[in-house]
């Protein structure tokens, strides 16, 4: 009777810890889209393939998710993706945990340049440049430089987000003989682009409306969009300007106050696997923020990837920092003096 009781209450616990298994989850918190799908395709089935989790996703634009973190007083989420300044602003308010880096062992093989705080790191990284339709402009313009954006034969045919204009600021400033920090040196330069602007996208969807029915034939774009739309068809080209992109870095951090921290420390850690890197750039053209990832030799040579650490130091880096600390003062003189 004793062993009977005994080989029931172990196959019992059995079946419990196969349960609790089955039914935990991991919730991230992301970006919708092709986003989404890539986190799902190249982490998270890894993830779940080793560990037996379940990932579930809260989805939504990047400054509309850091305004309901602020607001929700819980964590809703165990990982939170973001964009590297973005992630200051979760760091700045708390929202972030500081992560334990001995849980985190792939981290040792990331670039500087992703190594952003000591609560959110790089996962992939892109860059603002260029965008055109060489259908669509005048014959002539290569655009070897950032300067080209001010051709006069460009008047009324340029696209901006409207929701970060920290890219076309840092190039004005640049281009002023100056730099972010001191972006005011650039405002006159930027002011004058006005008669070349034509539109003001609102996000990713509204960017690739804009250029695929040519209202907007040149944009200032993220790189990983531009081959999203290769991909498909639309007859778009990436300009490598002198000056070089502006550099661009997605982040990954543990959100404060999971209740699933070994486990957000584990997603982030295969994240940044070699392999899982690799993947990211093969799914997506994202470019790996470990130096020791290995792509084709078609990926590493196509436009806007960064696969050296000379490439990523000829980028246009902003401290995303700084980024972070500017945004709400250089959006507001933004819609002020040129979206007006």
């Amino acid at each position: 009777m004793f062993k009977k009781n005994l080989l029931t209450t172990v196959v019992a616990l059995g079946f419990y810890t196969a349960t609790a298994s089955a039914q935990e989850t991991l919730v991230v918190d992301t970006w919708g889209g092709s986003f989404r799908d890539l986190i799902d395709e190249a982490i998270a089935q890894q993830f779940t393939e080793e560990t037996g989790v379940e990932v579930v996703y809260n989805t939504g634009g990047t400054m509309d998710r850091l305004n309901k973190a602020k607001l929700a007083g819980s964590a809703e989420s165990d990982v939170t993706f973001t964009t590297s300044h973005v992630g200051w602003m979760y760091v700045n308010d708390g929202l972030f945990e500081e992560l334990d880096m001995s849980k985190i062992p792939n981290a040792e093989h990331l670039v500087d340049q992703a190594r952003i705080s000591p609560s959110h790191l790089g996962v992939w990284g892109y860059g603002y440049t260029i965008a055109y339709r060489p259908d669509l402009i005048p014959e002539g313009i290569a655009f070897d430089s950032w300067e080209d954006l001010w051709d006069p034969q460009l008047e009324d045919s340029i696209a901006l987000p409207d929701f970060d204009p920290s890219h076309i600021i840092a190039v004005s400033a640049l281009l002023s003989d100056s730099d972010a920090e001191n972006w005011e040196d650039g405002q006159d330069k930027l002011e004058s682009l006005k008669p070349n602007l034509r539109a003001f996208y609102t996000n990713d969807a509204n960017s690739q409306q804009l250029i695929s029915t040519g209202e907007t034939p040149v944009q200032l774009m993220l790189t990983m969009n531009a081959h999203h739309m290769m991909s498909e068809g639309i007859p778009i080209e990436l300009a490598q300007p002198e000056e070089g992109m502006v550099l661009g870095v997605d982040t990954v951090g543990v959100t404060k106050g999971s209740s699933n921290q070994e486990l957000a420390h584990q997603f982030i850690n295969i994240a940044l696997s070699p392999e899982v890197q690799a993947r990211i750039a093969e799914v997506k053209h994202g470019s790996p923020t470990v130096d020791n990832a290995e792509i084709s030799d078609d990926l590493a040579d196509s436009s806007a990837m960064l696969s050296t650490p000379e490439q990523w130091a000829q980028t246009i880096d902003v401290d995303p920092r700084l980024r972070a600390q500017k945004m709400g003062e250089w959006r507001q003189w933004f819609t002020e003096n040129i979206m007006n």
